[in-house]
Parts: structure tokens; C-alpha cells; sequence
């Protein structure tokens, strides 16, 4: 009987974040994430969208007892030189905006800065295109 050596290859993971910072499945992204590259994988996007955009806001206020978790993404993200794509279509709509989408709207709130991303749904599409399996986190 031949022996079979089983080789674990590293797997590619598009991640996509749902719920608000507030939501436990928020937590859970992350910790998938940093289990994630723990575990030798690759991360190709991370991906925040409907109420997941207020993961990438600077305007969410974390009670001292609390998990800063936008703080926590913030200081992955930047760590681990991600891509953290916030979907603008769900950030406009929620007032979640950039310097450039402020402007472009007349708005004085900016709540999005580096090293955050505002970029369309197909970002997304060509992160799923890229890797080997979509996670997704949190939504109805």
C-alpha cells in the first residue's frame, strides 16, 4: 500500500463584512482574518458592505468598555498591508464619506481615511474572481 503525502496548500480568501462594528460577526471577521494569515493564507480583499461600512468609520464612537473594533480593523488592515474596500454606494448612503465624496456632495462630515478604500460593488466581483473562497460575515 502506497503511502499518500497530503500537502496543505495556502488558500486565497475574499472576505466580505455585512454587520455594523457593534455586531458580533464583525468581531468574528476579524478574528477569521488574522486566523487566516496566522494560518500561512492570503487574504486578497476585505470587503465592507451594507451596514459593514461602519467598520471604516472614524465617526463611530466605542464606549471605553467596549471593543474599539473599527479601531481594531484600522490597525490590521494597515499591519498586514490589506486591501480594505468600503462599498461606496453603501458608505454614501449612510453618510459614511471620504474627503473626496464629501466634497463632491457639499458634506462637512468625513468619516473614512486611509487605509480604507471607497470603490464600487465590482471590486468585490474581481476579489471573488481571485480567490479560492468567499467568506462572508454578518447580513439579512
Amino acid at each position: 500500500m502506497a503511502a499518500v503525502l497530503l500537502i496543505e496548500s495556502a488558500m486565497k480568501f475574499a472576505i466580505a463584512v455585512f454587520s455594523a462594528a457593534h455586531a458580533p460577526s464583525s468581531r468574528r471577521a476579524l478574528l477569521f482574518a488574522q486566523a487566516a494569515l496566522a494560518g500561512g493564507h492570503e487574504i486578497v480583499r476585505l470587503f465592507f458592505y451594507q451596514d459593514g461600512v461602519y467598520n471604516a468609520s472614524d465617526a463611530v464612537v466605542t464606549p471605553q468598555d467596549e471593543t474599539d473594533l473599527p479601531k481594531q480593523w484600522r490597525t490590521f488592515i494597515t499591519e498586514q498591508n490589506l486591501d480594505g474596500v468600503v462599498c461606496i454606494a453603501a458608505a454614501l448612503r449612510r453618510g459614511v464619506l471620504n474627503t473626496e465624496e464629501a466634497g463632491r456632495y457639499q458634506r462637512d462630515a468625513v468619516a473614512v481615511s486611509a487605509p480604507w478604500e471607497l470603490s464600487g460593488l465590482g471590486q468585490l466581483h474581481d476579489a471573488v474572481q481571485d480567490a479560492d473562497r468567499l467568506i462572508c460575515f454578518g447580513g439579512a
